[in-house]
Formats: structure tokens, C-alpha cells, sequence
């Protein structure tokens, strides 16, 4: 397929080899494998994860479980809080599939119970440090409340947390510190009221060697990982499996920059602070490799300085720029790939195939 657009480049070999090692650490850890599918959101890849073995997911929304459900996965968590308004959407798809569903308060569970009616389990949600959503695990009493409030149909699971704050990590040492901290909280709690455990992110379960203290893994980014996972210290620059590719549209040799079509509304615009060779500060929105034999080469050749909508403006060394005309198309690892990949209608493969995703409304 001719790349005339920004187009999102995936390469098959390394997702699988991602996933190979995800599933294998969690076998190791006697854990079960339920990944997050909000990274890549396709039938396609989802098949992947299936040839090696892996038979539950993890999604965001009640629309992408129900995509998931039309693609024949049957054991599905909407790791979202419940939404009241789309009990109805969420009891009929719990007809078709195994379904669990996030709980944080009272008010939410005796909805979910009076206005579902096909079986369905339910985690609470513990917020073990993002202090986006959850529960506070030492606050019991409300706990207690949740999990006596189990019934036949309402079944209660166990506790699901997400460690999302090891984003905001540098090295191994305070990804660990994190999960070493997520452990006491959680395992407590399993002690307490038993149940399942169930733990995700992809800093933690990328660098942690023993996550036998969880029962379910949930990690998601992995199977792309991205710049900022590289910058963590979650994978190499080998192990990134997609690249966007972008048409190089003007060269500034004045300023050793290159504007290229794709913007804002290609990559999203997460970053990274980094030190640049004299040791400032500068932002980075994805960085600059050469595209060839169908994928890219992982040699870094400079890094999005800016990014509006539709441009992204490319800072190069020197003789990097010598070799950069317009009406290339060049690479960019992003620094976020699942908000990268959200914004894509498609996929392309190293191969040259089309892989289709979930389009949303």
C-alpha cells in the first residue's frame, strides 16, 4: 500500500515476541493473562494474543467489549467504572459473555443489581496511588459493604487496581517501590475478604520478575510498548512494534528541522521531558527513524520538538538533515502509543496488509 498520509506502521514478529514474553512471565508467575485490549482495539491483533493462549481480555468501555464479543472473546472486564447509563447495554451483552464490571460505591452496585439482570461479576476498584479512581484500601467498612452485597447473579470477583502512577517513572527502583507498595495493600485486602486479585500496568509487569502475588495481570501497552515505556526502562528500542509513518512536506536547514504531515491529531500529544547533549531540558512527542524493507530501522535520527494539528516539526542533526527531502516518508516512534494507535482508522503491516480496528462513534 502507497503511504500517502500519516499511517500507522505495525510490525506482527514484534508483537508477537511482546506477547510471547508477557504471556510467558505470567505463566511463570502462576497468573493468569488478561490483557488490556484498549492499546490496540482490533479483531485482528486480538487473534494474536489468542494462537498463544490467551482466552480473557480487559477493555475500557462497554462499545469496545461489545466489539470484542462480535470478534468471539467470551471472558471480558470493562475496566471503567460502571456507567448507570448503559446498564441496559452492559445486561444484554452480560447474556452473551462472561462479564465483570468495576464497582467504587454503593450507589453503583445496587443500580448495576436492580437494572441487570443476566448474571454478572463485579471487581472493586482500589486505588492503590493514581488517585484517578477506586477505593481507598484502608477504607473497610465501605469494602465490607460492597462485598456482602454479592448475589447469586451479582457475583463478586475479587479487587482490581491499576498502578497508573509508574508512568510517571525514571527507573526500575520507583516502578518497584510501587509495586511492592500495591502489593501489601492489595494482598491485605485478599486476606481480609479473599477473592481475586487483579493487577495491571505495563511499567510493572514489564520489570518486575515475580508477579506471583497477584492472580490476574492486566497489562496492555506491551504489545506496542513506545517511547516512554523505552524511557522507563519497561523495553528496548527493538521491542517498539509500531511506527508512524509521515511525509516530509518541508525542510529548514536554517533551523536543522523537518515539518512533516502529522500532527497533533496523529501522535496525540503526550510527551517526554529528556535532557538534550548539553544537558537542558526539551520536550519530545516521538522520535525520528529511517523507514525500510517495509518497517524501520531503530537508529534515532532526531525527535518531534513541536506538534500543532496536522504538523510535526522534527528537530535533526545536521548530517541527518542532509539525507531528508520533501516527499520522503520517514518514521516516528511515538511516545504514547495507545493514544497514537486511538487516533489511527487502521493499521498497516510491515507485510503490507491492511489490519483493520475498531472504529469508534
Amino acid at each position: 500500500m502507497e503511504i500517502k498520509t500519516p499511517t500507522l506502521l505495525v510490525d506482527k514478529v514484534r508483537c508477537l515476541k511482546n506477547i510471547d514474553r508477557m504471556v510467558n512471565k505470567a505463566n511463570a508467575s502462576n497468573a493468569t493473562l488478561r490483557p488490556h485490549f484498549k492499546t490496540h482495539f482490533s479483531g485482528e491483533i486480538g487473534n494474536w494474543f489468542k494462537s498463544k493462549g490467551v482466552n480473557s481480555c480487559t477493555v475500557s468501555s462497554v462499545s469496545m467489549a461489545q466489539y470484542f464479543a462480535d470478534h468471539g472473546w467470551e471472558d471480558i472486564t470493562i475496566a471503567f467504572p460502571y456507567n448507570l447509563l448503559e446498564a441496559s447495554e452492559i445486561n444484554e451483552l452480560a447474556k452473551k459473555v462472561e462479564l465483570n464490571i468495576l464497582i467504587e460505591s454503593e450507589e453503583s452496585l445496587d443500580h448495576a443489581k436492580s437494572h441487570v439482570t443476566n448474571p454478572i461479576g463485579y471487581f472493586i476498584k482500589i486505588d492503590i496511588g493514581t488517585h484517578r479512581t477506586g477505593i481507598d484500601p484502608r477504607n473497610e467498612q465501605l469494602i465490607d459493604k460492597l462485598v456482602n452485597k454479592a448475589s447469586e447473579k451479582h457475583i463478586f470477583k475479587g479487587f482490581l487496581a491499576h498502578a497508573g502512577h509508574t508512568y510517571g517513572s525514571t527507573d526500575y527502583e520507583s516502578v518497584k517501590w510501587i509495586y511492592d507498595k500495591s502489593v501489601k495493600d492489595l494482598v491485605h485486602l485478599k486476606e481480609t475478604f479473599e477473592g481475586v486479585l487483579s493487577y495491571g500496568d505495563t511499567p510493572s509487569c514489564s520489570l518486575v520478575e515475580d508477579l506471583s502475588a497477584f492472580d490476574e495481570l492486566r497489562p496492555g501497552n506491551f504489545v506496542f510498548y513506545d517511547w516512554m515505556q523505552h524511557y522507563i526502562g519497561s523495553c528496548s528500542a527493538e521491542d517498539i512494534a509500531v511506527c508512524l509513518a509521515c511525509p516530509v512536506v518541508a525542510v529548514h536547514k536554517n533551523r536543522n528541522e523537518v515539518v512533516v504531515y502529522g500532527g497533533g491529531v496523529h501522535l496525540s500529544k503526550d510527551m517526554i521531558i529528556e535532557q538534550d547533549i548539553m544537558g537542558k531540558d526539551r520536550t519530545c512527542y516521538g522520535k525520528m527513524v529511517r523507514l525500510e524493507n517495509g518497517g524501520w530501522n531503530t537508529e534515532i535520527l532526531g525527535h518531534v520538538d513541536r506538534l500543532s494539528q496536522e504538523h510535526g516539526i522534527i528537530k535533526l542533526a545536521e548530517n541527518a538533515l542532509a539525507h531528508v527531502k520533501v516527499g520522503d516518508v520517514i518514521g516516528i516512534l511515538p511516545v504514547h502509543s495507545c493514544l497514537t494507535a486511538d487516533l489511527q482508522g487502521f493499521y498497516l503491516s510491515t507485510d503490507g496488509e491492511k489490519i483493520e480496528k475498531m472504529l469508534k462513534n
